[in-house]
Order: C-alpha cells, then sequence, then structure tokens
C-alpha cells in the first residue's frame, strides 16, 4: 500500500485500534463476551443518531417503489453480503417480485461464501454491474461500505447518479467519499473494532440494522403489513402456512378450522382472507376491493361498504 494510501486508511474510525481491547489475547472467553458485547452496545446508540436519516431514506424509497422503480443495494464484502441477505429476504416475507429489491455483490453471488477482495477495488466492477441492471431514474442505489471509500460501491453509485437514480450511502466514518457522492447519507459512527479494522462485527450489525429499517419501514409504507402482522407473506411451506393462518386468526377472531377454510378460500391470500371476513363480504370482492385501493388491507378495510 502506498504512503497516502496507508494515511487515509489509518484516519479511519473503523481502522483505529481499540483501547479497550488491546490485552483481548489474555482475556478469558466469559472476558473476551464481554468487551464484544460492551461494544454492540454502543452500535444501537450509533444507530440512534442517525433515524432522521433513515426515515427519510424510507420515504423517498418507497415513493419510488410505488412508481415502479427498484431498490438496488450495491457492496463487497461483508456490506455487500448484508445488502445481498436483505434483499434475498423481502420477497418470502412481503410478497414481492424478485426484481423490486436486488443486490449487486462485488465478485457475484458465490462472493457470498467466498471472497473476492480484489474486486472490491475495481469501480468499473461496480460500475459495470449497475449498467447490467439498466438502472433508470426510478430506482434507488444504496451503495453499502463501512469504510464509505470502497471503489465498487462508489462506482455503483457513480452509475446510479448518471442514470438519475436516487442514490444513498451507509457507511460508519464520517466525512468519507462517498458523503459527497450520495443523494442521502446514513452514517452510524461505531467507533473501533473490537479487531482492528475487522469491519464484519460492530460496523456490519450497524450496516444490518439500518438494511432492516430501510427494508421493513419501505414495505409498511407500502402496506405491506397490517398493524405489525405481516399480512402479505407468502405461505410456501409448512410453517409459513402456520404463520398465515396465525395472522389470519389474530386479524379476524376465527378458529383454526374457519381460518384454514378461509385462507383457501382465499386462494392463501392472507389479505383476502382478512377482507373477507372483517368486511363479510367474498374472496371475489375482497380481492376486487384490495386491487382498487393500492391493495392497502387498512384502506380496504376503511372504506365505506
Amino acid at each position: 500500500m502506498d504512503t497516502q494510501a496507508e494515511r487515509l486508511l489509518n484516519v479511519l474510525d473503523t481502522e483505529k485500534t481499540n483501547p479497550a481491547t488491546n490485552e483481548i489475547d489474555r482475556m478469558s472467553p466469559l472476558e473476551i463476551t464481554q468487551v464484544i458485547n460492551a461494544e454492540d452496545e454502543k452500535v444501537a446508540l450509533a444507530v440512534k443518531q442517525v433515524l432522521p436519516q433513515i426515515a427519510r431514506a424510507i420515504e423517498v424509497i418507497a415513493a419510488r417503489l410505488r412508481n415502479g422503480g427498484r431498490l438496488i443495494y450495491a457492496g463487497a464484502g461483508t456490506s455487500g453480503r448484508l445488502g445481498a441477505l436483505d434483499a434475498s429476504e423481502c420477497p418470502p416475507t412481503f410478497n414481492l417480485p424478485p426484481d423490486v429489491i436486488m443486490a449487486c455483490l462485488a465478485g457475484g453471488m458465490q462472493a457470498f461464501d467466498t471472497a473476492y477482495e480484489d474486486l472490491e477495488d475495481s469501480a468499473e466492477a461496480g460500475h459495470a454491474d449497475l449498467t447490467r441492471l439498466a438502472v433508470t431514474n426510478l430506482d434507488v442505489v444504496v451503495g453499502i461500505t463501512a469504510s464509505g471509500r470502497t471503489p465498487y460501491a462508489r462506482g455503483a453509485v457513480a452509475c446510479a447518479r448518471e442514470r438519475g437514480a436516487l442514490t444513498i450511502g451507509i457507511v460508519c466514518n464520517a466525512n468519507t467519499p462517498l458523503e459527497q457522492e450520495v443523494d442521502i447519507i446514513i452514517a452510524p459512527l461505531v467507533g473501533p473494532e473490537v479487531i482492528a479494522g475487522s469491519t464484519r462485527l460492530k460496523a456490519g450489525t450497524a450496516q444490518k440494522m439500518v438494511l432492516n429499517m430501510l427494508s421493513t419501514g419501505t414495505m409498511i409504507l407500502l402496506g405491506k403489513t397490517f398493524g405489525n402482522l405481516m399480512v402479505d407473506v407468502q405461505a410456501t411451506n409448512y410453517k409459513l402456512r402456520q404463520r398465515a393462518l396465525s395472522i389470519v386468526r389474530q386479524a379476524t377472531g376465527l378458529d383454526m378450522l374457519e381460518a384454514e377454510t378461509l385462507l383457501q378460500a382465499a386462494g392463501d391470500d392472507v389479505k383476502i382472507a382478512i377482507l373477507t371476513a372483517r368486511a363479510h363480504i367474498t374472496p371475489e370482492q375482497a380481492r376486487a376491493r384490495l386491487a382498487a385501493h393500492g391493495n392497502v388491507l387498512r384502506t380496504a378495510l376503511e372504506v365505506a361498504p
């Protein structure tokens, strides 16, 4: 590494040594867990400081998705894997087509379990991956990089800006290059890691917390929940079918047999089952009413019969 690059790396908080763990290799297993837990307690507080920025991001993401846009995460290493994890969990949780929330990971999906660390240094690779997705001005692209300087993520963001997409950055350091390159920066400052530079620890936890809020908050605004019930869940296996039945029962007060009969009549669509029971209409009428109100259950329930 050249001298200038070393200086840039050393100034990052996430690369500094943590005085609380200078002697961690002399600690007992219990002491190791205690010091890691103490450092982890700081993560939620760091995320708390950036809640206004997260809320703004949720608002604009939901607006873009309502208009047919996509949410695309881009990152390398741990940051990229966390984006890919969040994207992969949205379709079964919220009955979302897999091309609405997507992820670009440096090295492709094979990098999920195999490191392709050289590609994180390629802005061209990030730009090319976003180009292949044909990003438009309807989309939102989120660059995820703990350091705020990873070339792959910055290349992806640069491509997004060229194409008019809204850009968001998730970083764990202050005053990073990415901050100047995105429309919204979300920067929970978690400080030095337990193991110096190991950003899969506090920085990774902070990024996961932010991603949880971005996707979940967006889905709530899009009507994918009813209260705190997961009413757009896909009943694709035994566990999820039992969850769907439980949701129908909680929302309607029906017993298990009644809920199962209703859910079957509704084609395993939880929203249609709930609306059918609570509005005292047929599943066909419920489907039409939901369609007329943006597939938002609460709105469909509150409309006058």
